[in-house]
């Protein structure tokens, strides 16, 4: 059973689905899977520091008994026998979840989070806990008790944040995907910085339970991968009513996998310069407009459309502060400095002011599909900027919250409507950096914001490119 050509980059760094498929044949197995992407760990990630805890003896566990279920053709679907990533702050029984903090140092979860039952169920394995900001407070990646990530394109880079472990383990192919979070872009803003695809569904779509909160109203859970269709692969398996989910709703899922680039030639798409296009790094800007031309060949219009874009982020510090207070109470002296200041930020917020901002996200989420009256699907850069180099912010902590908040200024809307938005790879800088374009759409449209998705991948070659650090090492 043993196929070593098939193993490296052409298939872990590629395609999760690719891989599925030779698994299912028997032309590869689970094991030797597990082992090419546990090596690669091994070494590549003291560079990268994407990972917190490996379990390599439990994945190679899995994988064995992924491999004799394969063989006795208790097929369990797209993910059976696929290694897989987790971030940090997702609950996995038995193994400790430390959202990057000293503060949860030794926390042991003895339930897995809802989206681990159904990734163990479809057959997933788990290589380990990946790195984040801590406790999901920001979009850089540099504040963590277990030490800064690095972008796989570029080591002296940011992999962006806070799911910045995530994506640069994808990225350099140590797992076919990964599951992170996104408050205000944490999935999709270091999905663009090291050029995968990240995926931020609906509010409500994918379960929260057993997921570590920064903001409540506002948090998600979502997939990281390399390619559209393997984000619909994970997609299909996480998503779905969960009853016990407070913030779940209950509402019908659709075939995510089976996806129709044709779809997209009927989609009308809309293009929010005011806000979402302002100052942007002229290679983004750039490389955006040669995205545009790609979707005009692709839909069937594309328009200017102008939007009010909300930028209050009372609710979320508010949110932040409330499950903090009683930890920050009891040692303060175990958050890194600059997350404890971020929390503290919501301290003095009223109930009073707390409700209003409620109430009005609850307005605003009633009333963003008045923007796709006239429009099926929203079309923005990822980020305004490509990935700062870390020394930047490093030696001039002042900048570091204005540059986060900078990258993700197009992505955190997107939290606030609760509609779906994906990015996916459009380009790179003349240095080498990734740069993403962001696909949104309405609430509960996953499957037009994949499809086009996927038309703009196949019509592209960008999500082909693999960094030169995964190259160098194979």
């Amino acid at each position: 059973m043993s196929t070593p050509h098939l193993l490296g980059k052409t298939i872990v760094r590629h395609s999760l689905l690719n891989a599925s498929s030779l698994l299912r044949s028997r032309k590869l197995s689970p094991v030797e899977l597990v082992q090419d992407c546990l090596a690669k760990i091994e070494k590549l990630n003291p560079a990268l520091n994407a990972f917190i805890t490996v379990t390599a003896d439990a994945a190679v566990a899995q994988a064995r008994a992924a491999e004799a279920e394969i063989q006795r053709e208790d097929w369990r679907g797209p993910l059976h026998g696929i290694p897989l990533g987790l971030k940090d702050i997702i609950d996995t029984a038995g193994i400790r979840t430390t959202a990057a903090s000293a503060v949860f140092n030794n926390r042991l979860p003895q339930q897995d989070a809802e989206v681990v039952r159904r990734l163990r169920n479809a057959g997933a394995i788990f290589l380990g806990k990946q790195n984040l900001h801590e406790f999901a407070y920001g979009g850089s990646s540099l504040v963590s008790y277990f030490g800064k990530i690095r972008n796989p394109w570029n080591l002296e880079h940011i992999a962006g944040g806070s799911s910045g472990g995530s994506a640069a383990a994808v990225a350099a192919g140590l797992g076919l995907g990964a599951v992170g979070t996104d408050t205000a872009g944490s999935i999709r803003e270091p999905a663009s910085l090291c050029g995968v695809v990240g995926l931020k569904p609906t509010y409500g779509r994918v379960s929260l339970r057993g997921v570590i909160p920064l903001a409540s109203s506002l948090d998600h859970a979502g997939p990281i991968a390399t390619t559209v269709g393997d984000v619909a692969a994970i997609l299909q398996v996480i998503a779905g009513y969960d009853a016990n989910d407070v913030y779940g709703v209950d509402r019908p899922t659709e075939d995510y996998v089976t996806l129709s680039e044709a779809a997209a030639k009927s989609m009308r798409i809309g293009i929010p310069h005011r806000f979402f296009y302002e100052d942007l790094d002229p290679e983004v800007a750039s490389a955006m407009d040669q995205a545009i031309e790609v979707l005009r060949t692709l839909s069937a219009e594309v328009r200017e459309v102008d939007l009010e874009v909300p930028t209050d982020r009372t609710l979320q510090a508010a949110e932040s502060y409330a499950y903090h207070a009683e930890f920050v109470a009891r040692s303060a002296d175990l958050y890194q400095a600059e997350t404890l200041r971020r929390i503290r930020s919501g301290e003095n917020i009223t109930a009073e002011e707390f409700e209003k901002r409620r109430q009005e996200l609850i307005q605003l989420r009633r009333d963003v599909h008045q923007v796709f009256d006239h429009i099926d699907l929203l079309a923005t850069p990822t980020t305004p900027i490509p990935p700062p180099a870390a020394a930047e912010l490093t030696e001039n902590p002042d900048r570091l919250r204005p540059r986060e908040l900078l990258l993700l200024r197009n992505t955190r809307p997107f939290n606030v409507w609760g509609g779906p938005a994906i990015s996916v790879p459009c380009g790179f800088t003349r240095a080498g950096l990734p740069i993403g374009l962001q696909i949104a759409g309405p609430l509960w449209a996953e499957a037009s914001v994949l499809q086009l998705a996927k038309a703009y991948e196949q019509a592209t070659a960008w999500h082909a490119r693999e960094p030169q650090l995964c190259l160098t090492s194979q």
